[in-house]
């Protein structure tokens, strides 16, 4: 899960209001850093002040009406909301990564990929079988994931698409 640490680094040491938070069990404390621009965006990060566990970090960028949530899995469940603000949804991450690099990249003003990053743990034997299915049709490997991903996710739903 994202540190406290990492996530100042990201907001640039930037924090424009703290507040309780009630919530994951405990009251915790709410850190965010907003650059001010109804346009721009805001990060929060959601913690327990004595043990310094974090249990939640959100970016939001205004400018594209996104809003990106990671809950750590160790917490306790919280109020889940699925509106982050009128008619804007949270979209929950996988991955620390994931989230470091969206919220980066919004903090910057830059673009950035909008999929959710998920991870997947593969044998070398399964790997192998995978790289050999890509270059068969001479595509790369993690397209080749994407497929089959997608493939399972339609079968399993019947109405997830890849855009």
């Amino acid at each position: 899960m994202i540190t406290l640490k990492e996530w100042l680094e990201v907001t640039n040491h930037r924090i424009t209001e703290g507040n309780e938070y009630y919530g994951f069990g405990v009251v915790a404390h709410s850190l965010t850093a907003w650059n001010g621009d109804q346009d721009g965006y805001s990060l929060e990060l959601i913690f327990d002040p004595k043990t310094q566990v974090v249990f939640q970090v959100n970016a939001c960028d205004y400018k594209h009406q996104r809003a990106y949530r990671l809950t750590n899995p160790d917490t306790p469940e919280d109020r889940p909301m699925k509106e982050a603000w009128h008619g804007v949804n949270w979209v929950d991450l996988e991955s620390d990564d994931d989230w470091i690099q969206k919220a980066l990249a919004i903090v910057a003003g830059e673009d950035y990929d909008t999929r959710v990053s998920i991870l997947i743990d593969l044998s070398d034997e399964e790997l192998f079988v995978l790289m050999k299915l890509a270059h068969k049709q001479d595509i790369t490997l993690n397209q080749m994931v994407i497929n089959i991903l997608y493939q399972f996710l339609n079968k399993e739903t019947g109405n997830v698409n890849q855009d």
